[in-house]
């Protein structure tokens, strides 16, 4: 049994962990790790069948041969700060906050341990359709994401250009631009984009569109290429216990941890 140690103890670490507790992960989940020490201890006691312990820092992760894979449920600047020392230690590493592969500090990390990467589908559906395409050329991507007002109201990035959006009546564009810059606009929201990146190895325009109409948060995307032209709509629902986190996003992190843990070692 492989043995996995989580990096965020909030929403979507939670469910990740309690996941693992319930069986739907075979593993042993050894550590837990937040800047927080005390939502790593009260996640850890929340947990019936598995025991982790609350890491004192990345060092007792990384040097524990008995964790194989580490999650990332954390920030960007996880990823930053801790990847490198995980992935030389041979970790498999699971990346949640897709958009810190796209930062130009972390891109040698990629080329060196594409192996051992891990991006779930999150939110999103049809990457493996998009990664197919990109075996001949992907064109371009368009990635339209609307969200209701009150879920894009808080964000730092419409705060900075005082937009209200508390009387909006119709759809209104907030932000236009590439991948790389809608993840450092949005860091904990437009992963997705970082994703449909990596998997098309080509230019990802984005739209955010704030949609007082929008019930759920909705990810439209079209992929041109010479093999097909994929267009998808996703619509995403709350998790039921986490109403901040995406139902999908959090199944597919469980969905890819089961197939590694299933894998056997090399």
């Amino acid at each position: 049994m492989k043995g996995l140690a989580i990096i965020g103890c909030g929403a979507i670490g939670g469910i990740i962990a309690k996941a693992v507790d319930e069986g739907l992960v075979e593993a042993e989940l050894r550590y837990l790790l937040d800047a927080d020490r005390s939502k790593a201890e009260r996640l850890a006691a929340s947990l019936h069948r598995q025991k982790p312990r609350v890491a004192s820092g990345i060092a007792e992760v990384a040097g524990d041969p008995r964790v194989s894979i580490v999650v990332e449920a954390a920030s960007q600047e996880a990823v930053v700060q801790y990847a490198e020392r995980l992935l030389e230690a041979g970790k498999e590493l699971v990346v949640l906050s897709v958009g810190a592969l796209l930062k130009p500090e972390v891109k040698p990390l990629l080329d060196k341990h594409w192996s051992r990467i891990h991006v779930p589908s999150g939110a999103l559906a049809g990457l493996d359709a998009v990664k197919a395409m990109a075996l001949i050329g992907v064109d371009r991507v368009e990635l339209t994401t609307r969200k209701h007002p009150s879920k894009l109201a808080d964000t730092p990035y419409v705060k900075s250009r005082g937009l209200d959006l508390s009387r909006l009546e119709k759809p209104l564009v907030v932000f236009e631009g590439t991948a790389a810059e809608a993840v450092e606009a949005f860091p904990r929201s437009l992963n997705v984009a970082a994703a449909l990146a990596l998997a098309s190895n080509a230019p990802v325009y984005v739209k955010v569109v704030a949609d007082p109409s929008a019930e759920r948060n909705i990810h439209e995307v079209t992929v041109y290429s010479e093999a097909s032209t994929l267009f998808l709509r996703v619509e995403n629902v709350p998790h039921p216990d986490n109403p901040r986190t995406s139902y999908l996003a959090a199944l597919s992190v469980v969905s890819l941890l089961r197939d590694l843990c299933m894998r056997k070692a090399s």
